[in-house]
């Protein structure tokens, strides 16, 4: 089973909250996960620590079975510093 880490979507009506998800490839945007290993919450200021709020052990975990990251979770973990390359943007 392909997996990959994506955020799925959480809140009300102009108010997102997302989860940083592991879950299979082919499964939709807001459906079951395997697990939970982080939030991002967009309202938050850029400067604040809880804007973005990720399990790096779990993480780390993940990565080692050779999970894909989507292109926002790839440019969070580079800031955490868990991966070391940018995503190649088209």
């Amino acid at each position: 089973m392909p997996t990959t880490i994506r955020m799925a979507r959480a809140g009300t009506k102009k108010r997102p909250y997302y989860r940083i998800v592991v879950t299979s490839s082919r499964s939709p945007r807001d459906s079951k996960f395997i697990e939970k290993i982080g939030t991002y919450n967009p309202l938050l200021a850029s400067e604040d620590p809880a804007r973005v709020h990720i399990d790096a052990e779990r993480a780390k975990y993940w990565l080692s079975t050779g999970v894909q990251l989507s292109d926002r979770v790839h440019v969070f973990f580079n800031r955490a510093g868990l991966v070391q390359t940018m995503p190649a943007f088209k």
